[in-house]
């Protein structure tokens, strides 16, 4: 089918000071749909070759009109106020929000177009009309989506997956004990509880996009760095601390911090308050204290380039089949058959 696809961020490595976690997944997925056969024509700007200067040679198609179409696909956008809520060619002004509302106007309201809403930031509202319209569906980043809500993780390649070798990760040295790349953004508790009290006693770096430290005066804090450069800090860390957001963690919804960490072999420690902490890493690995992180830095110390090291890398790349990119690709497939099934079979009885 031909997918209209509206997303805000970058295929490739984008530009350091902007937040696009879809980087780590979104161009590997919108591959996979392609090698399926489906058309899709991406509906917001091409900021790769706007603000980047990355030349993705062609290989993608972009349309600031209203094309012809079989579906509407929304990573959903919400309202920022003073960047995406200011008069349009304001200073500091993104349109994200504004074409979003014109493509929904035109095809899922005129239109009656399918629609697949990705709530990935949960910021859609429980009352939202688009919850309860017969032509569109939400689909939400969680194992525990709201109900009426389907369950599209965010995806990681299999061949990542077979190409991590334990024993290699596990030999590389690493001059930190502990390592986090990514935003404050409603982190605070977790971090208070959890990575500060640890990173008081061992080598730690923290990247990202840090504004209200001063609580935290022994953290090192290194600033925002380029995407492809979060490699290199889970190269050097032995573990890190999967930190979300509360309205994250209450329905396990797991950002995409866990497979760059584990791919670059860093151990991802989760809070026992995580709903569903057992699923996304192995026992050894749930804490439930700044002081359970520092045991368990300890403990990996101490296991550090030996094949029981190995094994535990070896688990956490296990848990991460289930994010696996071909079950996330079956699951939208599955999402839009249905709803254009069920559209034809409403406009037939109509």
């Amino acid at each position: 089918m031909k997918i209209g696809y509206s997303f805000w961020g970058f295929l490739g490595n984008g530009v350091t000071d902007t937040p696009d976690g879809g980087r780590s997944h979104r161009r590997p997925f919108i591959d996979a749909l392609l090698a399926r056969g489906h058309e899709i024509v991406f509906l917001q700007p091409d900021r790769d070759r706007l603000e980047a200067g990355d030349d993705l040679g062609g290989a993608y198609t972009f349309d600031d009109g209203l094309p012809g179409i079989d579906a509407l696909f929304l990573e959903w956008r919400w309202a920022i106020p003073g960047r995406n809520t200011t008069v349009c060619g304001s200073e500091g002004h993104t349109c994200d929000l504004h074409r979003q509302a014109q493509l929904i106007n035109h095809y899922t309201a005129r239109c009656q177009t399918p629609t697949v809403i990705w709530d990935k930031d949960r910021t859609l509202r429980a009352e939202s009309v688009w919850r309860r319209t017969a032509h569109t569906r939400v689909c939400e980043a969680a194992l525990a989506p709201t109900p009426g809500a389907h369950s599209l993780l965010f995806p990681v390649a299999e061949d990542l997956l077979a190409q991590a070798d334990p024993l290699t990760l596990a030999a590389r040295p690493r001059d930190l004990a502990l390592g986090y790349v990514g935003n404050q953004y409603d982190r605070d508790e977790p971090f208070d509880r959890f990575f500060a009290p640890a990173a008081a006693r061992v080598e730690h770096l923290v990247a990202g996009k840090w504004t209200k430290t001063g609580r935290w005066p022994h953290v090192r804090f290194a600033g925002r760095i380029p995407f492809e450069a979060a490699a290199g800090v889970y190269g050097r860390s032995l573990a890190t601390v999967l930190m979300l957001p509360e309205r994250y963690a209450a329905v396990g919804q797991m950002t995409q911090r866990i497979f760059e960490a584990v791919l670059a072999g860093c151990l991802p420690l989760a809070p026992a308050d995580m709903r569903f902490a057992d699923r996304f890493v192995p026992k050894e690995l749930v804490v439930r204290s700044g002081s359970d992180v520092l045991e368990r830095l300890s403990h990996l110390r101490e296991i550090a380039g030996t094949e029981q090291h190995a094994a535990l890398i070896a688990a956490c790349v296990d848990r991460l089949r289930l994010f696996g990119l071909s079950k996330q690709v079956n699951t939208l497939e599955s999402v839009l058959h249905g709803l254009l099934q069920a559209t034809a079979t409403e406009r037939g009885a109509a």
